[in-house]
């Protein structure tokens, strides 16, 4: 424990003496109180130290959104361990690298992904032990021996700027790094987002991003610091997300587009009562704002910008009071935009946004050189282009060509990363990878191509080439075909050319 820091079990504790009888989980037909996920988070804290799991040890967990999920997030916090949750939408390969990278003491897999996990056994020497949620198959023993553990738990550890999660994002080299986040980081994303949306025990959120998105947890988190209740669901439908929000008077919902758009459209076919939503907030378009206000008039769209290397959003307000903006910086961190030299900018000038506080990361796991040059002069830098205007609004314009990034209803998708699985086809002699934008999605992959000499190949045949090869949601939507790629004078592909000639869907 520590004496000038509140960790995440201490909410736990909290929230079960405050709150104890309030609802703070329904998933899937289960209920489960403040006072008895307390219990749960201990019996599992318990069950993960009798596995030999102590502070600093991974622990991996590889599943839909689920209460066990909740617990774990939990459970790792109580022993100082470091959640690994992973991307269930990546490859094998992809899965693979993220569980060696991490190297983990123990995995926890859920049903559908167990097969995949098991032949992947052999190359993880890290892993000591296997769990399954649920339809154990060997190697894998049941998660019940965890969280069922009549041990009684050890006291919490400290806390503080120990590891708490390693999400793995920017793959900008190809491969992607693993964003250390620390409790005190997580915690502070917590206090900005109940401070902004004035959060307390009667707000009820709707968890429908998956939990291994700093968004999907961190939304889980602010309402469990407010002592609220959350709405778990293993993934987003928007049938049963609209029957959810109208039985259970849901106050608070983060989504990416297409989401909103279809909340709308199922509960307006049902007839679901979408009233009881004050906040929604995350990626969407003008129309469907416009839309989701007009339908719930004492609702406001929250606009923000944010990366899992800050912990969440740093910039937030509601989208009507600067419409296009993504909000002014939050109450504990400063945002500020620079030159190529790291020299402040005049408002409404583009620059690189940087970011200082409490919520910056606590680095790219094992990947010093990385952190030495998104750290320098004491700001953590984006990587992302954006301009603030006279009144402090944050104002994004696009990716630094250091780091291109194509962002298909919310996931981030690094050109570099496509390339090089399209590159891996006998057929192609060069590729740029660039987004477009998309209707449904927000952006889309367009791949531009140049086929071997004496080769043919179909858009449909290169697609699922590379949708078996990484996450499908990273395969291109579009695909053409050229005789070649235009260089600049250095002889690298110039790519603002290829988006000047293909970017359009």
């Amino acid at each position: 424990m520590s004496l000038r820091s509140i960790s995440i079990p201490d909410i736990l504790r909290r929230n079960a003496a405050a709150f104890g009888d309030r609802t703070a989980f329904v998933c899937e037909g289960t209920r489960v109180t403040h006072r008895e996920h307390l219990g749960r988070v201990e019996r599992l804290a318990a069950g993960l130290a009798q596995a030999g799991v102590g502070a600093g040890d991974r622990v991996a967990v590889l599943a839909r959104n689920a209460l066990e999920f909740a617990d774990l997030y939990g459970a790792a916090a109580w022993l100082g361990a470091i959640l690994l949750p992973v991307n269930w939408r990546l490859s094998p390969s992809e899965i693979a690298y993220v569980l060696a990278d991490g190297a983990p003491k123990l995995v926890i897999v859920d049903r559908e992904d167990q097969p995949g996990i098991a032949a992947l056994a052999n190359s993880l020497p890290s892993v000591a032990v296997y769990y399954g949620l649920g339809g154990e198959v060997a190697p894998f023993r049941p998660f019940a021996e965890l969280a069922e553990c009549s041990n009684p738990p050890p006291e919490p550890a400290s806390g503080g700027d120990d590891g708490a999660v390693i999400i793995h994002t920017a793959a900008v080299d190809g491969r992607p790094r693993g964003a250390l986040l620390s409790q005190a980081n997580l915690v502070a994303a917590a206090l900005q987002m109940t401070a902004a949306w004035n959060l307390d025990e009667r707000d009820v959120g709707l968890i429908a991003l998956p939990l291994f998105h700093i968004a999907g947890f961190g939304l889980l988190l602010g309402v469990q610091l407010a002592g609220g209740s959350s709405l778990i669901v293993p993934k987003f439908e928007a049938g049963v997300a609209a029957r959810l929000v109208a039985a259970e008077r849901a106050t608070i919902f983060v989504e990416f587009a297409p989401m909103l758009g279809s909340l709308l459209d199922r509960a307006a076919e049902a007839g679901a009562d979408l009233s009881s939503l004050r906040i929604v907030s995350g990626l969407d378009t003008p129309e469907t704002i416009a839309r989701f206000e007009a339908a719930c008039p004492a609702a406001r769209f929250w606009a923000g910008y944010g990366q899992s290397e800050v912990s969440g959003y740093v910039t937030l307000s509601p989208w009507r009071d600067r419409p296009g903006s993504a909000g002014r910086a939050t109450h504990v961190n400063l945002v500020a935009v620079v030159d190529e030299l790291d020299r402040a900018v005049p408002a409404n000038e583009t620059g690189e946004i940087v970011v200082r506080g409490p919520l910056v990361f606590q680095g790219y796991w094992r990947r010093e050189a990385d952190n030495a040059i998104v750290w320098r002069n004491d700001w953590h830098h984006t990587g992302d282009l954006g301009r603030i205007d006279a009144d402090g609004y944050l104002w994004y314009a696009g990716r630094s060509p250091a780091k291109e990034l194509i962002k298909p209803g919310g996931e981030n998708v690094y050109p570099v990363e496509v390339e090089r699985t399209i590159r891996e086809h006998p057929a192609i002699a060069d590729v740029a990878v660039i987004g477009v934008p998309d209707a449904q999605w927000g952006e889309a992959v367009k791949a531009v191509c140049v086929c071997r000499a004496g080769t043919t190949l179909t858009a449909a045949a290169l697609i699922d080439f590379v949708g078996g090869r990484i996450a499908r949601y990273k395969k291109p939507k579009h695909v053409v075909f050229v005789t070649a790629l235009p260089r600049s004078a250095n002889g690298l592909i110039d790519r603002a050319k290829v988006k000047e000639d293909h970017g359009r869907a």
